[in-house]
């Protein structure tokens, strides 16, 4: 093969004085060509040199002031961190995460210069041979071309509007120029990597690696360095979310140029290029779900710095700890889902008309299905065929599921070809489908709840909310029920009655009778009330440790008669709760106030850390984009905060609670978990609308509500201990993994006689030894009176 750089010599003599040596018509033809091209190309090159000229001399004095870049201050979002550093919110028009050019890694640098500017470091800005290039092509076919070098891509970005015009492109040259005076290249290249668009809200390459990979920019790959830098050029285009197929093809073609311009090896080409990436789940805004606590958090800040909360880079870290976040989240879900499951099939969210033909099938199920987000684990799926034992459905991705056995039992009057026509399961229906079965995974038919619940943790030892789950689903519903949702707490409010008996003389050992009673309005201060135990028993006489561990209602209300409404109403302001909530009558013995799931959480908290009252903090530290401190709470122990309660009412308090778990409505807690240093109390308002437990061990306090947000019956046999419990042991269990047991020590003032804990000044015979139940028996009622009892626990 002839080297097509060395000159053959040329005779002087034309050859078309030589017949016989003439060339081929074709080649003299090409040959022609080429010099008529060559002629073409360097005028148009002149004419380019001529336009870009004038351009230049017009454009320069109207050139903008680059002092944004020069002393640039990219708008930065709020985001919100748990304690460990897991990001579990941000909030803003951008998503931003701004790095320093010396922690951008190295491989994110070369994948993004290999595909938009491999000599950024040699050029002064601009590419001229692209730029003469790009006019050429400009001038004969009017169609922009590239040629922009990243200087030149940060001069549009911040300047210029996106419009492709020959007259664009000067005002882009002359200050990409502009711009390589004023800055260093690694300036330059900082400011193109943290402002660059990227797809969902993300600016920058770190909030990208964050959106799309769920990771540090620090830790990724190659491969993943690669799908990144191939955004820039058009972000909807090359998403690998949404154009997985045209994502992968620029994304190979980068890995080839990285390995073309020395930046990897041929090896680690072939891994880059062989490497699945693992997307983060669903894109979800928060793989954490901690939705409710990043937007309380947000509010907070809010209310100090107003709108700049949303630009200028803050950095609130709480005190919520990410993983328990996740094991909170999943618990109170499992909960609501298993009672869902109790529940009648409601029917299928939607209708729609499915196409005969099969190619015409796939497309009409993902239009169908856009109106029915996907809730977590929860997916929406389109039926293609129902049989009483089989139903075969399409997801939204595309896959055919096949639902029988068990999986079609909570939904079987939906299949029943004597049910209702408006929830039978048919051709067309929109159901919800669930994976279920552990090891052996299966399908079933489920339905999005109704009812709701909340959850919080906190540390009773200095008051920092460990998780917080303020509903199912934060996209579904917004209202935050652990902070603002103002429910009656049932026999879970108890414990604060029995606190206020103790220092009244009561003892654990106190017999009262469990004995029917009923009270004329006068006494009510509303209605005759004839009240009743949970399962419409009476028991007679029994000690208080026994009472409340059975959650015993004549008992507490006998109890609460004898210490006083008003006495008790002021003792249970001790624990923060506001007196107006809970009126100085009777039926505050069986928690007839009102309480949110947070006031409850601090109020069992005084009773963990040995009657301390402490708020409940959120916000641990607040930093700026800098990293700078700007706020960090005060190192704070329960020793540090107002005594309540004494030390021994609070340890005698744990040890009846103790018995609540044990023996009690709530011995499931220590049997699953298989430790004694469990204390708490369950709940159930009347006609079961609402469902707590409210429960600790030394260092957690955890408060579970499920209810509906109009109240209604959750079920006749639904209780705090079947339905909130459950939700209480499974973040228990993963909570208290590593923690060892640890019972409380008697404090200064109690004793112990045969077995049962006495204030020292009650341990002989004094102290209320069992109340005077014959007045306390029921007053006499006409029939009229009977029936003019209405329920005070409804609202």
């Amino acid at each position: 093969m002839s080297d097509p750089k060395k000159k053959t010599p040329q005779r002087a003599s034309s050859e078309s004085e030589h017949p016989s040596h003439t060339a081929h018509p074709a080649l003299s033809f090409l040959g022609r060509s080429l010099a008529w091209l060559l002629g073409l190309a360097v005028a148009g090159a002149t004419a380019v040199l001529i336009l870009v000229g004038l351009g230049l001399a017009m454009a320069y004095p109207n050139l903008p002031d680059i002092q944004g870049l020069t002393d640039y201050r990219p708008k930065l979002p709020l985001r919100v961190l748990s304690a460990e550093g897991t990001l579990l919110g941000e909030f803003g028009e951008e998503r931003r995460n701004y790095l320093p050019v010396q922690e951008i890694p190295k491989v994110m640098k070369d994948a993004v210069l290999a595909i938009e500017d491999a000599r950024f470091y040699q050029h002064g800005g601009v590419d001229y041979l692209g730029v003469i290039r790009a006019g050429l092509a400009n001038v004969s076919d009017s169609r922009s071309q590239g040629a922009s070098t990243i200087t030149m891509q940060v001069a549009r970005n911040f300047y210029l509007s996106s419009e492709k015009t020959f007259v664009r492109k000067i005002y882009e040259i002359l200050l990409a120029l502009k711009i390589e005076n004023a800055l260093p290249k690694d300036k330059i290249l900082e400011i193109y990597m943290n402002q660059i668009f990227l797809g969902h809200r993300a600016y920058g390459f770190a909030a990208a690696s964050e959106v799309y990979f769920g990771k540090q920019l620090k830790d990724i790959s190659i491969a993943e360095a690669a799908m990144l830098a191939g955004l820039p050029k058009a972000p909807s285009a090359y998403n690998p979310i949404s154009n997985p197929r045209r994502a992968t093809v620029r994304q190979r073609h980068i890995i080839d140029r990285m390995l073309e311009n020395g930046f990897i090896s041929e090896e680690q080409h072939l891994e880059a290029k062989a490497q699945k990436l693992r997307y983060r789940p669903q894109m979800s805004e928060n793989t954490t779900h901690a939705e409710y606590v990043a937007e309380l958090a947000r509010q907070m800040i809010f209310n100090q710095y107003g709108e700049d909360t949303y630009s200028r880079g803050l950095n609130v870290y709480l005190t919520v700890r990410a993983d328990e976040q996740m094991s909170a989240y999943r618990a109170l879900r499992r909960g609501i889902m298993d009672y869902e499951r109790r529940q009648v099939y409601r029917g299928p969210e939607a209708f729609v008309d499915l196409p005969a033909d099969p190619a015409d099938l796939d497309a009409r199920v993902a239009e169908a299905l856009s109106d029915h987000p996907a809730n977590d684990e929860l997916l929406p799926a389109v039926v293609l065929s129902a049989e009483p034992k089989k139903v075969v459905a399409a997801l939204q991705n595309g896959d055919s599921i096949e639902i029988t056995g068990e999986g079609l039992k909570p939904a079987t009057s939906g299949l029943s070809d004597k049910g209702n026509p408006k929830t039978r399961i048919r051709r067309g229906a929109v159901i919800r489908v669930l994976q279920t079965g552990g090891n052996k995974p299966f399908w079933t038919i489920t339905q999005l709840p109704e009812v709701e619940g909340a959850f919080v943790s906190l540390d009773p030892r200095n008051g920092n909310v460990r998780a917080m789950v303020g509903g199912f689903d934060y996209a579904k519903n917004k209202f935050n029920h652990v902070t603002q949702a103002w429910r009656q707490p049932g026999s879970a409010f108890k414990p604060f009655i029995y606190s206020a008996a103790l220092e009244k003389g009561f003892t654990p050992s106190t017999v009262v009778n469990d004995a029917p009673l009923f009270f004329d309005a006068s006494t009510t201060g509303s209605q005759p009330w004839e009240p009743k135990n949970y399962d419409g028993t009476f028991d007679g006489p029994m000690p208080l440790r026994k009472a409340l561990a059975k959650s015993k209602n004549m008992v507490s209300i006998r109890v609460l008669q004898s210490t006083g409404v008003h006495f008790a109403q002021d003792w249970v302001g001790r624990f923060g709760f506001e007196a107006e909530k809970h009126p100085a009558y009777l039926t505050m013995a069986l928690g007839a106030g009102s309480v949110t799931p947070m006031l409850m959480a601090q109020g069992y908290a005084v009773f963990a850390n040995g009657g301390h009252l402490l708020t409940p903090r959120l916000i641990a530290k607040l930093t700026d984009d800098k990293g700078r401190l700007l706020y960090e709470a005060p190192a704070l122990s329960a020793e540090d905060t107002p005594q309540v309660i004494e030390p021994r009412n609070a340890f005698l308090m744990s040890q009846l609670l103790q018995e609540v778990t044990r023996s009690g409505t709530a011995a499931r807690a220590q049997s699953t978990l298989k430790r004694p240093d469990l204390y708490g109390k369950t709940g159930t308002t009347n006609d079961s609308m609402d469902a707590w437990f409210a429960g600790y061990q030394r260092e957690v306090v955890a408060v579970v509500w499920i209810g509906y947000d109009q109240p209604r019956k959750l079920g006749s046999r639904e209780t705090g201990g079947g339905l909130s419990l459950p939700v209480w042991i499974e973040y228990m269990s993963y909570a208290l993994r590593n923690v060892p047991v640890a019972e409380y020590a008697a404090p200064e003032g109690v004793v112990q006689l045969n077995g049962e804990w006495y204030y020292d000044e009650y341990a002989g015979n004094e102290g209320v030894r069992s109340l005077n139940n014959e007045a306390s028996l029921p007053k006499e009622a006409s029939p009229e009176e009977k029936k003019s009892i209405l329920d005070l626990f409804k609202r």
